[in-house]
């Protein structure tokens, strides 16, 4: 079943079970897996060689540790493109892991269609402006973050990596404030 043959680029993931999940969606996929956190120079210099040749995207687990492979792989290997799915929906039915393989189908094909490239931003949204909005600095600022974070499919963050990250994702500020609810 080829849903996603739209996808040009190398799609990166963390072990084979996540490799062996999309592979039941698309065998037409181009997939590379790091070997979770333990990715190796040999594994990131192919990313990089990979990156620039075909292009990436970053489809990593909702958890700390795919949080820091993503960082680890976009700050060496450059402007990538991130797909993601939210925490809880790849959570195992015994609910004692968290995963990609663990995410419906469906959702799986939603989340890489629909995906963030990485990039100069138009616009640099600030701290002042987030703290205006309530998204630092305030008792509900972490929920509403997670609301952000969750609506856009990026990942949860504390504030200075949500800064980084709607930047990075050239998101704008009015898209958070339609988030939120604010003007």
């Amino acid at each position: 079943m080829a849903l996603l043959n739209k996808i040009n680029e190398v799609v990166v993931v963390e072990g084979y079970h996540d490799l062996a999940k999309l592979k039941e969606i698309d065998q037409n996929l181009d997939i590379i897996i790091t070997n979770g956190s333990e990715i190796s120079q040999e594994t990131l210099q192919e990313l990089k060689t990979l990156n620039k040749t075909r292009g990436l995207v970053l489809f990593l687990d909702p958890d700390y540790q795919g949080e820091r492979i993503r960082r680890i792989i976009n700050e060496f290997v450059g402007p990538t493109k991130h797909a993601f799915v939210k925490k809880k929906d790849a959570i195992n039915k015994s609910k004692t892991k968290v995963g990609i393989e663990h995410v419906e189908k469906s959702l799986l094909i939603k989340s890489l269609e629909s995906f963030y490239a990485t990039g100069s931003p138009t616009y640099q949204i600030n701290t002042t402006e987030l703290r205006e909005l309530g998204l630092l600095g305030k008792p509900y600022s972490k929920q509403l973050r997670k609301k952000v974070c969750e609506t856009l499919g990026i990942g949860l963050s504390n504030g200075k990596t949500l800064i980084k990250k709607l930047n990075m994702f050239n998101i704008t500020l009015e898209q958070v404030k339609t988030i939120i609810g604010g003007e």
